[in-house]
């Protein structure tokens, strides 16, 4: 019996080809460490593809139906949100690539800055995967405030895993208290401006709270 592509059946694919893909890695480069970088690059593009190939067996669609393809969508009420190629939970995904450095500089003290990408790429799609699926959103459509999401376009979901490793590189590059500064002032802003961010979100997946949503809703 054929599994279905939904619950954590993607996620999991992601996650095995990841592991795969690194124990190919770490036979590959011995004795072969100028070759590091493009080895790194080429699993990141890998898992980045398997994401959008699992994503499209989801029937999501490649990018946004009903008009242009557009760089930005700022209205999360229209049905562009999750479409375009930014938006602003783009801004969340970016928040994203600050906590997965922190987490895997911690989890892999000792692994290589490519290596920690890899990871981070791989939690990032497989949350894209895991997020994508039937059960997830219609999780979102009844507990947070996107009553209208019916899942992303893939190439938003492509720009959610870049965003995710430019906010991993940043946090690489500044201090932390730098990091601390734009994480925190991100939330605040998010919150102010579409009553939603990062925090609000996990809280509401996990445990919708009907005040929230309220106060989300603008009741």
């Amino acid at each position: 019996m054929m599994w279905r592509l939904d619950g954590v059946v993607p996620p999991l694919l992601v996650a095995g080809a990841a592991l795969l893909l690194v124990a190919w890695r770490q036979g590959y480069l011995r004795g072969r460490k100028s070759a590091s970088f493009r080895t790194d690059v080429i699993i990141v593009c890998v898992l980045v593809a398997l994401t959008a190939l699992l994503e499209r067996q989801m029937g999501r669609r490649y990018t946004y139906q009903r008009g242009p393809v557009r760089l930005w969508s700022g209205n999360i009420n229209s049905d562009q949100n999750s479409q375009q190629i930014a938006d602003p939970y783009t801004f969340s995904h970016i928040t994203h690539g600050a906590a997965f450095y922190g987490l895997t500089r911690l989890v892999l003290p000792r692994g290589s800055v490519g290596l920690r990408v890899i990871a981070s790429t791989a939690i990032e799609a497989a949350w894209e995967a895991y997020e994508n699926t039937d059960t997830v959103v219609e999780r979102y459509r009844k507990t947070t405030i996107s009553l209208g999401y019916y899942g992303d376009s893939i190439l938003n979901s492509v720009c959610d895993i870049g965003a995710c490793l430019l906010g991993f590189f940043l946090t690489r590059r500044l201090p932390k208290v730098a990091t601390w500064s734009w994480v925190i002032a991100v939330e605040i802003v998010m919150a102010f401006w579409i009553r939603d961010n990062l925090t609000l979100n996990i809280v509401m997946l996990l445990h919708p709270f009907e005040f929230i949503r309220r106060w989300q809703g603008g009741l």
